[in-house]
Formats: structure tokens, sequence, C-alpha cells
């Protein structure tokens, strides 16, 4: 039986997603995830609290990671710039994680509970990446919007790399390029709002 912690969570992880593929999430139970890993089922809720967490193990480290990454940037950088960065930080991360990203998604697309979790832990790091922009120097309100545009931007370019592989960082910058060329088509306010002699 493997004693290292990491290796345990990360055979939990590869068994539950090879079973939730073969019979379905709600057809499987934590025994055979465990059994199919070759550890207890005691083993199991060791690592996670219930079935549906398995399929969430990398997020703690996504969050880790992508702390440390902002960390790494220049403080004066400005807070989509310094998404941007980071974002490439993260990189390695992601694409080392690509398989079980592959089998997860159709998953947790087919289960309401499953997607409600993820909508919440991906608020939850919008909201972390915004409290980390915030320390950084922006107000409260830039640094919400820019780690909101910034994660849905870095989400898009992912759904790109999914279907068709290529350059994950070529993705990024392609994404907030885009981003960039749709903010630069806004109007201004008083445009927006029409002419007041209109």
């Amino acid at each position: 039986m493997p004693r290292d912690g990491r290796v345990v969570r990360r055979r939990l992880e590869e068994a539950a997603l090879e079973l939730f593929a073969e019979r379905g999430y709600e057809r499987t139970t934590t025994a055979e995830i465990a059994a199919r890993a070759g550890v207890t089922e005691r083993t199991y809720f060791r690592h996670f609290p219930d079935k549906r967490e398995v399929l969430f193990a990398g997020e703690q480290e996504l969050r880790d990671v992508t702390v440390e990454a902002l960390a790494a940037v220049p403080a004066d950088v400005e807070p989509l710039p310094a998404l941007r960065q980071a974002f490439h930080r993260v990189v390695p991360l992601l694409e080392r994680n690509r398989a079980l990203a592959e089998l997860r998604a159709p998953i947790i697309q087919a289960a309401p509970a499953l997607r409600e979790r993820e909508y919440a832990k991906a608020a939850a790091l919008v909201d972390l990446v915004g409290s980390i922009l915030e320390q950084r120097g922006a107000t409260a309100y830039t640094a919400l919007l820019a780690a909101r545009v910034g994660m849905d931007a870095l989400r898009v370019a992912l759904r790109g790399w999914f279907a068709d592989g290529g350059d994950l960082d070529a993705a990024v910058d392609e994404a907030f390029d885009r981003l960039r060329t749709l903010a630069g088509e806004l109007p201004s306010r008083d445009a927006a709002r029409g002419s007041p002699d209109g």
C-alpha cells in the first residue's frame, strides 16, 4: 500500500475518474474507488470528506499555485496584466493535469450537484484572486472586476485548448488579446448613453 499522501490522493483521483467514466457517478461507491486504488475505504475518507470531493482534488493545488504566481508578479503591474503573467506561471500545472481534467469535465457536466460544487469552487477562486489584487493596491471594485474577467479569459483559453490542443501559453495570450480588443470597442460613457442633445 502506498504511504506517500500525495501518491495515495492521486491514485484515488484516478481510480474515481475511471470508475465514474465506466459506471457513472451515481453508481460508483467510495468503497469501489478505494478498492480500485488499492487502499481501504477508511483511507479514502482520510483524504476526501465525501464522494464528490475526489473530483476536485486538484483545486487546492491550483489555488496555491495561483497565489504563488501572483505573488511573483511585480507589485507595480496593473491587475489584468498581472493576471496574464500569473496565468503563464500556472500553465505547467494545467498541462500536467490535462488528462485528468478531460476525464472529469463530462462527469461533472452530467451531474447537477457536481456542477453546483464546481461553480462554488470557481467563485471562491475568483474571490481569492480579487482579494489578492486588492492587497496589491487595486480598489475593491477594480480587483473584483479584474478577477472575474481575468478568470473567465483563462477559462475560455482552457476550453479552446481542450478542444484543439496546441500551446496553452498561446491560448492564454490570445484570450487576453481578444479581451483587450473587446474592451477597446466599448464607446465612452457619454456615447453609450447617447448625446443629451440627441
